[in-house]
């Protein structure tokens, strides 16, 4: 007796269905993994107790995390693909800090695929970063695995070796570090009624900021940058 085949459809059809389920456990098993932490706290968070809320095995929850912390901040890492994925369709010509500054504006301004960082649960989650070490390394991995893939697109945007060349990471460094920032402060700061719109603005002055340092710099101690915050964040639109 043969196995049964799946029925007759477009090509990949079984295949983007198996993806599609495969999604949907991963997207469970980590809204399940913030809900605990945020109501019990993540001393008093089980990965067991995880995959029973998502209604999966343990089994199931190690071939997609490494551990509930990890789990938790799925979403840090699905925002860091998309930032990259958009840094990717930057103009060829835009200079990388910018590209990077308009990546992440876009990132914010999609609507129709809205931050998880926008959302409450997740904003609170953010907050917890100070107070619990474990769940700030999880962060910390994330967030520099996203960077390292970001300082290998700079790098072919600029046609160079970033084993060689330091651009490609003093850029990202500089750009996710502002970001980085932002973030944090937004987490700590009281909710508001648009979080979108309020993060959004944050991170725009935050790269105001670093720009109007940079300028500051570039002309010497003691000399106003020319237009200060303000004059800087013109030249970015």
């Amino acid at each position: 007796m043969t196995a049964e085949q799946p029925p007759a459809g477009p090509a990949g059809a079984p295949e983007d269905r198996r993806r599609r389920k495969a999604a949907r456990t991963r997207n469970a098993l980590a809204g399940a993994a913030l809900e605990l932490i945020l109501e019990r706290g993540l001393a008093g968070t089980t990965v067991e107790a995880i995959a029973e809320r998502a209604d999966v095995t343990r089994r199931t929850f190690s071939r997609n995390f490494t551990g509930k912390e990890d789990a938790a901040l799925d979403f840090v890492r699905g925002d860091g693909a998309r930032i990259n994925a958009l840094l990717r369709t930057r103009p060829p010509g835009e200079p990388p800090l910018a590209a990077y500054r308009r990546a992440v504006r876009a990132w914010l301004a999609d609507r129709d695929a809205p931050a998880w960082r926008v959302r409450p649960d997740t904003r609170r989650l953010l907050a917890l970063l100070d107070s619990e070490p474990a769940l700030f390394a999880a962060y910390e991995r994330i967030r520099v695995d996203a960077q390292e893939e970001s300082v290998r697109i700079v790098a072919g945007r600029l046609g160079t070796d970033d084993a060689r060349d330091v651009r490609p990471a003093v850029v990202v460094g500089a750009a996710a570090g502002v970001l980085t920032a932002a973030l944090r402060l937004w987490a700590r700061a009281p909710g508001d009624d648009d979080p979108a719109a309020d993060l959004a603005a944050l991170v725009e002055r935050a790269y105001d900021a670093l720009t109007a340092e940079a300028a500051q710099a570039a002309t010497g101690p003691g000399t106003p940058a020319s237009g200060g915050v303000g004059g800087t964040a013109g030249t970015d639109d």
